[in-house]
């Protein structure tokens, strides 16, 4: 397949926050419908059609929603059934090699030794376990990986073979006489993962029994502790998971009681909380009630959650906002970052807002989220990870930063496999969930791409349920090529919806080589039916445009995208590895398990190499002056997220600000003010996508 050549870089502006993310933001009306836009018929076989959410329906193959559930777009398909490739899959493989793969013999969290979710007798287990689990899991079966998988079977087991008489899963932590329920509702994720994959048959009534336990608390003594009180969305998500395997009508009225007992995220103007990881999972609750109660300003009140947060704190690159562990009032600077537990439950958030709505923006979102601030997050070999990452940091330590840092903790900004309990156990999840949203069914028996990445997928499609092999061949996002092969077992008629991303303006799409009529497509999807033969291909051509994008509320910074690629400067990196069992580098509730050789895990700071301080010189229309795009040749890892290895890089002008430097805690200092005396010399600075840069300036000031 050819990759990106010749590429025709066309210049644009985005400055409004209300287009950064598709079509739909906000609007009251998203995802009731999939909004017929110029129907045109092509030949006697095949129709297109612009759609703004795919149709719903009664889908013979997958379940959906079942009556009287809210109908919805697009399906998940089981674990395991979409299969990625090139990058995406070497992420994947770095992730079994790195901490994920390797926490259960390195975390004391993790020690089989008397862990309560091994045993009732057991004196630990409590998030870590579920947290790590289902990230886990869901790697093992993706990779159909025997050794992960046998691993994996022995938590599962011990979870199902010890469900309590009264219907309790897991360890009894609780606070009193109030059980305390957050690292169950975890845990259920990780069991929709497992049976998704193997079918066991003591999945369904262990869910079904433990959900009758939690309709007999008493109201008062329910959803008490706080992290369960704000994420009690995780909760009632899998009450619905369960009754679309099941239809047992009987568990419908948990939902009721979960919503009442969680904190409200549908008040107008505000959040009921402003932890940054709370934030990240709660937003999405009334959106799941909605699909419950068919209340649309339960949907509606999701998405404004989302954009209160974004309004506030959410004034940077990179899809993230400033919660260093809660937002504040005046820590809203591109150098306040967010967490990575924040980063991966965001991203599960937008996905499984996708599911519900349709809405293509929070596909937009995923994307923007994992290919610029989630591989970041992580050293390259994936055995480290950061507790916070943001848009602007010129220095990665091991330092107190308090109060420039909510969480005055040592070790928030050092890369580390002990950065936190949560984040070690928890980023596992992040590109696993990804990779099973690349396709997903929709409700009138068709097949959508929705999320982008090499991959091949096993589904059924058709009024039938035809078995079909898509093979989808690209780099994106670090080209605009995408060539999908379209293999049914037989000849089949369904609709195949093709989402286009709301940045790709003037987006060729061709199927077996001829160009379709279609205009006004960004940000919607094209819906192509016809009768599908084996070998037929479709092509895509998403143009990778240079845009910008004033940050008006920071100080008019201002970033620069690629496509769906924010453009950070490159900052050489001085690297320093550490003993992680110095409590000088990491947290001090961090535990190793007895014997493990920790020279094999070290912690690293990162320290710059080379100027950071620069303002981007930038025309009127706020574009960066002299861009230029270079391409290299693909890494021969399949590592596209590492900085000396990417395969694009860009030059641009800029001029240094002597003044911005570190603030008085160490940590880099905040944007700089308009009259900050610059440079009078332009001079050649480096650019490199977000992902691909631990270090990083990626909101910009300006100099004309």
């Amino acid at each position: 397949m050819k990759y990106l050549k010749g590429i025709f870089v066309a210049v644009f502006a985005v400055l409004a926050i209300g287009g950064a993310y598709g079509r739909g933001n906000g609007h009251s009306g998203v995802g009731q419908g999939d909004s017929r836009v110029g129907q045109k018929r092509i030949g006697a076989d095949m129709s297109v059609t612009v759609v703004d959410t795919p149709g719903v329906g009664d889908n013979v193959s997958y379940h959906g929603f079942r009556k009287p559930l809210q109908q919805s777009p697009l399906i998940k398909l089981p674990v395991g059934k979409v299969q990625p490739k090139g990058w995406l899959r070497r992420c994947l493989e770095l992730q079994r090699d790195g901490l994920n793969g390797h926490l259960v013999s390195i975390s004391a969290w993790l020690d089989k030794n008397n862990n309560q979710w091994l045993s009732d007798q057991g004196d630990h287990g409590w998030e870590e376990v579920p947290y790590w689990l289902r990230g886990y899991s869901s790697l093992a079966y993706i990779l159909d990986d025997a050794d992960m998988k046998k691993e994996a079977q022995v938590w599962f087991d011990a979870v199902l073979d010890n469900v309590k008489p009264d219907g309790f899963l897991g360890p009894r932590n609780n606070e009193g006489d109030k059980p305390e329920v957050w690292a169950q509702m975890v845990m259920l994720w990780a069991l929709q993962t497992y049976h998704e994959a193997t079918g066991d048959p003591r999945v369904l009534p262990a869910m079904t029994n433990y959900f009758k336990w939690e309709m007999k608390q008493p109201d008062d003594k329910f959803l008490e502790g706080l992290w369960e009180q704000k994420r009690g969305g995780d909760n009632m998500w899998s009450v619905l998971w369960l009754y679309n395997e099941t239809g047992d009508a009987s568990i419908l009225p948990l939902m009721d009681k979960l919503h009442r007992n969680t904190s409200d995220w549908s008040r107008k103007g505000t959040l009921p909380n402003w932890h940054g990881v709370n934030v990240a999972q709660g937003f999405r609750e009334p959106a799941t009630y909605f699909m419950y109660n068919g209340d649309p300003a339960m949907r509606q009140a999701s998405y404004n959650a989302f954009y209160e947060m974004r309004k506030r704190y959410g004034k940077m690159p990179g899809g993230m906002y400033a919660a260093d562990e809660n937002a504040r009032e005046a820590y809203s600077d591109p150098r306040n970052g967010a967490e990575t537990c924040a980063v991966v439950e965001q991203m599960a958030s937008d996905e499984l807002m996708l599911r519900f709505t349709g809405d293509p923006s929070w596909a937009d979102h995923c994307e923007d989220v994992a290919f610029n601030t989630f591989p970041a997050a992580m050293t390259q070999d994936m055995k480290a990870l950061r507790y916070i990452t943001s848009a602007n940091m010129a220095i990665s330590d091991e330092k107190l930063h308090g109060p420039s840092i909510d969480n005055n903790l040592r070790g928030m900004l050092s890369m580390s496999p002990f950065s936190s309990r949560c984040c070690q156990h928890n980023h596992g999840m992040g590109w696993p969930y990804f990779a099973e949203h690349l396709v997903m069914a929709t409700g009138d028996n068709g097949l959508a791409l929705t999320l982008y990445a090499a991959n091949e997928t096993e589904a059924k499609a058709g009024a039938d349920g035809t078995p079909v092999r898509l093979v989808e061949e690209t780099r994106y996002p670090f080209e605009g090529n995408v060539l999908l092969t379209v293999n049914p077992e037989k000849e089949v008629e369904f609709p195949l919806y093709i989402r286009v991303p709301s940045w790709a303006d003037g987006t060729v799409v061709k199927v077996n080589g001829k160009k379709l009529d279609v205009s006004d497509i960004a940000g919607r999807y094209l819906r192509v039916t016809r009768r599908w033969k084996p070998g037929d291909k479709v092509g895509l051509h998403f143009p990778m445009n240079i845009s910008s994008r004033v940050w008006e509320e920071n100080k008019n910074s201002v970033s620069v995208n690629y496509g769906p690629l924010t453009l950070s400067l490159k900052i050489d990196e001085r690297v320093e590895a550490h003993d992680s069992r110095d409590k000088a580098f990491v947290q001090d509730d961090s535990h190793w398990q007895e014997g493990v050789d920790a020279s094999r895990w070290p912690s690293y700071v990162l320290k710059p190499g080379s100027d950071w301080n620069y303002a981007l010189k930038v025309n009127a229309r706020n574009m960066p002056q002299d861009l230029q795009v270079h391409e290299r040749a693909w890494p021969a890892d399949d590592n596209p997220f590492a900085a000396d290895k990417c395969p694009l890089t860009f030059t641009a002008k800029g001029v240094r600000i002597p003044s911005w430097g570190y603030d008085a805690t160490g940590m880099t200092d905040e944007l700089p003010d308009r009259f900050a005396p610059r440079s009078p010399d332009a001079e050649t600075i480096r650019l490199i996508p977000m992902g691909a840069a631990r270090l990083r300036i990626s909101a910009f000031p300006i100099a004309r």
